[in-house]
C-alpha cells in the first residue's frame, strides 16, 4: 500500500509538472519572440509594465518564465528596474490564472486532451498547430497527473497518522507557510504548489484555513527562480531578483498577521464553498491587493532593493536612452532625439578605446572584459538608431536641411559602430599580451602609450564637437587627423628599424603594427563623425577632408 502511495504520488507530480512545462513552452513558442518584444518594448511606465507582466504572463503559463527574462533583460541593460518591478508585480497576477485552470474540473478531458495534442504536435506539418497540440497535451497531462495524485490520496485520507500530519500543519499557520514555500522552492513552480493544494483539499485532507498561509508560502518560495537566475548577472539583475524576493515576503508576511480578516475576506467574495474556487480567489486576490499596495510605495521598493544590492553597474544600458517613437511626427524633435542617441552611443565607443588601453599597459582583464560587453551595446544601439531613423524616413516628408541631417547621422552610426569594432579589437591584442605573455620594449610602449591617448582624445574632440555643434573644435578634429597619420607613419619606421635590428620578435611586431593600425582607423572615422558639422563647409571645398 505505501509503494503504491509513494509511486502515485511522485508519478502524478511527474505528470502535473511535465504538463505545465510542455504547456508553457507550447504558448511560448507559438508566441515565439513577440513576448519577448512586448516586454521589451511596451513597459515604458509602471502600469503598462504590471499590464504586459501579467497578460505575457497569462499566455505563456510561467510567472518564473516572465521573471527570468526579466532578469535577463535587466541584465542586457534593456529594462530598468523600475520597468521589472512592473513586469514583475503584473507576473505575480498572470500567473494565478494556473490556479483557476485548475480550479475548474476538467479532468474527464485529460485523456482526449492528450490523445488530440499528441496527433497535433506529431502529426501536423504546420509550426502553429504544433505548438497549438504541445499545448493541449500538456493541459491533457496536468489534469491525468492531478488525477493521480487525487487517487493516491484517496487511499490515505482515512489513515490516522496522515490526518494527524494535516492536523499538525493546519494548527500551525507558519509551518503551514514554510510547508508551501519549502515544497515550491524544492519543484520550483507555485502553480504545482497551488494545484497539489487543491487535489489535497477536494479529499479532505486540508482545511481552507490551513490552505491559506501554503499559498503565501508558494508565493515566496517561487522567487528562488529569479534569485537563481541573477547569479552571475549584473548588479541590476540581482535587484530584479531581490525585488522580486521583498515584493512576495511583505505582502506574505502582511496576509500572514490578517490572516483571519483574510480568510473572512475570500469566503465573503467566493460564490460557493468548492475549495478550488477558494484557493484561486485566494491567490488571485493576494496578488492584486499586493499589486496595489505597492504600486503607491514602489519608490520605497526600489530604495530598500538598492540598499539590500547596493552600488551601480559599470556597463552601460543598451535600451535607447533617448529615441521615443512618439516624436517620429515631428521630424526636428525626432532628429535631436537621435542625435542625442548617437552621442551617448559614440560615448560608450570612447570609454571602449580607454578600457582597451588600461586593460593592454595595466594589464587589467575586467576592462577587457567591458570592452568586450561594451560592444554588444554599440551594436544594440546601432540597430535601434537605424531602425528609428528608417521609421523617420518612411513616414515623414522631411525637409532638404533634414534630409541632409539624417544622411549624415546614417553615416555616423556606422562610424562609430566601426570605432567600436577597432576598440574591440585592440581589446584582444590586449587580452592576447596577457595571455601570451607579450611585452614591448619600454620605448615601443611608451610610443604606443602616447598614441593611444592622442586618438583617445581626438575622438572625444569628434564626439563633443557633434554634441556642440562646434565648429571650431570640428575644424581642429579634422586638423589633428593629419597629425595622427604622420606620427602613424613615423611610429612604422621606427618600428622597422627596431626589427631589423632584433629588437623586437616579428609576433610582437606583427602585434604592435596591427594596433597602430587599428588606432589611425579610429582616427578616420573620428573625421567622419564631426563631417555634418562643416557639411556646407566641405561642400563648397573650404575645407578638405
Amino acid at each position: 500500500m505505501v509503494k503504491e502511495i509513494i509511486f502515485g504520488l511522485l508519478g502524478g507530480l511527474g505528470l502535473l509538472l511535465y504538463g505545465m512545462k510542455i504547456m508553457g513552452e507550447g504558448m511560448q513558442k507559438a508566441a515565439g519572440d513577440r513576448m519577448r518584444h512586448i516586454l521589451e518594448v511596451l513597459t515604458g511606465n509602471l502600469f503598462s509594465a504590471i499590464l504586459v507582466g501579467t497578460i505575457v504572463t497569462g499566455i505563456i503559463q510561467s510567472s518564473a518564465a516572465t521573471t527570468v527574462m526579466v532578469v535577463g533583460f535587466v541584465n542586457a541593460g534593456l529594462m530598468t528596474l523600475r520597468q521589472a518591478i512592473g513586469v514583475i508585480m503584473g507576473a505575480n497576477i498572470g500567473t494565478t490564472i494556473t490556479a483557476w485552470i485548475i480550479a475548474i474540473d476538467l479532468s474527464t478531458w485529460a485523456l482526449p486532451a492528450i490523445g488530440i495534442g499528441f496527433i497535433l504536435s506529431m502529426v501536423t506539418k504546420n509550426k502553429t498547430y504544433r505548438y497549438f497540440g504541445q499545448t493541449i497535451l500538456g493541459f491533457g497531462l496536468l489534469f491525468l497527473g492531478i488525477n493521480v495524485i487525487s487517487n493516491s490520496m484517496a487511499i490515505v485520507k482515512d489513515s490516522p497518522k496522515v490526518l494527524e500530519l494535516f492536523a499538525t500543519i493546519s494548527k500551525s499557520p507558519i509551518a503551514a507557510l514554510l510547508v508551501g514555500m519549502g515544497v515550491t522552492i524544492l519543484i520550483q513552480s507555485s502553480s504545482a504548489t497551488t494545484g497539489f493544494l487543491i487535489t489535497l483539499g477536494n479529499q479532505g485532507l486540508i482545511s481552507f484555513d490551513a490552505a491559506l498561509p501554503i499559498i503565501l508560502g508558494a508565493n515566496i518560495g517561487t522567487c528562488i527562480t529569479a534569485i537563481l537566475a541573477s547569479i552571475g548577472t549584473s548588479r541590476n539583475a540581482k535587484k530584479a531578483a531581490t525585488a522580486h524576493l521583498l515584493f512576495n515576503v511583505v505582502g506574505s508576511v502582511l496576509a500572514m498577521l490578517l490572516l483571519p480578516s483574510f480568510t473572512q475576506l475570500i469566503q465573503l467574495i467566493s460564490h460557493s464553498n468548492n475549495f478550488g474556487h477558494l484557493v484561486a480567489n485566494a491567490h488571485t486576490v493576494f496578488n492584486l491587493i499586493n499589486t496595489l499596495l505597492w504600486v503607491g510605495l514602489v519608490g520605497y521598493l526600489e530604495k530598500a532593493v538598492n540598499l539590500l544590492v547596493p552600488g551601480k553597474d559599470t556597463l552601460p544600458q543598451k535600451a535607447p536612452a533617448f529615441l521615443d517613437k512618439r516624436m517620429l511626427n515631428t521630424p526636428s524633435v525626432a532628429l535631436s532625439l537621435a542625435t542625442k542617441e548617437l552621442i551617448r552611443m559614440a560615448s560608450i565607443a570612447g570609454d571602449m578605446i580607454a578600457d582597451s588601453r588600461i586593460g593592454f599597459f595595466e594589464h587589467n582583464r575586467k576592462r577587457i572584459e567591458d570592452t568586450y560587453a561594451k560592444e554588444d551595446v554599440v551594436d544594440h544601439i546601432q540597430r535601434e538608431v537605424v531602425e528609428y531613423l528608417s521609421t523617420l524616413l518612411s513616414q515623414s516628408s522631411l525637409t532638404k536641411p533634414q534630409s541632409t541631417r539624417m544622411a549624415g547621422l546614417m553615416h555616423i552610426v556606422n562610424d562609430i559602430e566601426r570605432v567600436a569594432d577597432h576598440a574591440n579589437n585592440l581589446a584582444q591584442f590586449a587580452e592576447s599580451a596577457l595571455s601570451e605573455n607579450i611585452n614591448f620594449s619600454d620605448i615601443a610602449a611608451d610610443e604606443l602609450n602616447t598614441y593611444y591617448l592622442k586618438v583617445e582624445n581626438q575622438f572625444a574632440r569628434s564626439v563633443e564637437a557633434l554634441r556642440t555643434d562646434d565648429r571650431n573644435q570640428a575644424r581642429e578634429v579634422i586638423r589633428v587627423e593629419k597629425e595622427i597619420d604622420d606620427i602613424e607613419t613615423q611610429l612604422r619606421k621606427a618600428h622597422l628599424k627596431r626589427l631589423n635590428a632584433g629588437a623586437c620578435s616579428p609576433f610582437t611586431g606583427i602585434v604592435y603594427v596591427e594596433m597602430l593600425n587599428n588606432l589611425e582607423r579610429i582616427g578616420d572615422h573620428a573625421v567622419n563623425i564631426v563631417e555634418p558639422v562643416l557639411d556646407d563647409e566641405i561642400r563648397i571645398g573650404k575645407i578638405e577632408v
